[in-house]
């Protein structure tokens, strides 16, 4: 092949080559830890002692868990897109007489699953002015499902055993994360700028930060109540 013409198609080649090359998306990670005071496990109510509709060996609620607290990001800029939520369906199930998980974190719009584990009768509800239902009384074996479409804490309860509750936070984005056992955590990628970083616990209410993501690399975020 004449020089010319091999330049000529190589050229072109290369050229196809970097117009396939995607664009590079920098962004930075928010890392860090919470660390949360030491509580002892709260004491179990037992409404219904005796009766059918309580268990015997029901559960004692763990509290002042790290691993109950939500970390999130306040608001993201416009440009930052935010993805549909997952077609799976998380669960807040009834097992042992709680709920399980005691805390769930959530995109808004995502459709969550409540199945009843216990061989005992359950009934969901809320009353938040962010999501209010009523499922209704139901049997092991059987679930029912409820869609999250507005941003806010949502409390969860059964009308059964007064000593049942839950929480359900609903964000409006997708970044935001659960501490580990240890208290480590990860958010979603950023791209560059300061955020305003939250965590919510059940136990030890609200904290906050700002923090300024890097280009690219990660940044450490660390929090204690």
């Amino acid at each position: 092949m004449p020089a010319k013409t091999w330049w000529s198609s190589a050229r072109a080649g290369l050229g196809a080559a970097m117009i396939a090359l995607p664009t590079l998306a920098w962004a930075g990670v928010i890392k860090g830890t919470l660390a949360v005071p030491t509580m002892t496990s709260e004491a179990r109510l037992h409404p219904y002692p005796g009766r059918a509709s309580s268990m015997s060996s029901a559960a004692m609620h763990p509290a002042g868990l790290v691993t109950d607290a939500v970390v999130y990001v306040d608001k993201l800029p416009a440009s930052v897109t935010v993805p549909p939520p997952p077609t799976a369906n998380p669960e807040l199930g009834q097992k042992d007489q709680s709920f399980v998980p005691r805390v769930l974190a959530i995109q808004k719009g995502t459709l969550v699953s409540f199945p009843n584990h216990d061989p005992i009768f359950h009934n969901v509800f809320s009353v938040s002015p962010y999501k209010r239902f009523d499922l209704g009384k139901y049997p092991r074996g059987h679930t029912r499902k409820v869609r999250f479409d507005k941003p806010g804490l949502v409390n969860v309860y059964c009308d059964i055993h007064s000593d049942m509750a839950a929480f359900i936070l609903v964000l409006p984005h997708h970044v935001f994360t659960m501490p580990a056992a240890n208290g480590s955590f990860t958010l979603p990628d950023l791209p560059a700028g300061t955020y305003t970083v939250k965590v919510w616990h059940p136990d030890f209410g609200e904290l906050h930060r700002e923090v300024d993501v890097p280009a690219h690399g990660s940044v450490t975020a660390d929090f204690r109540y």
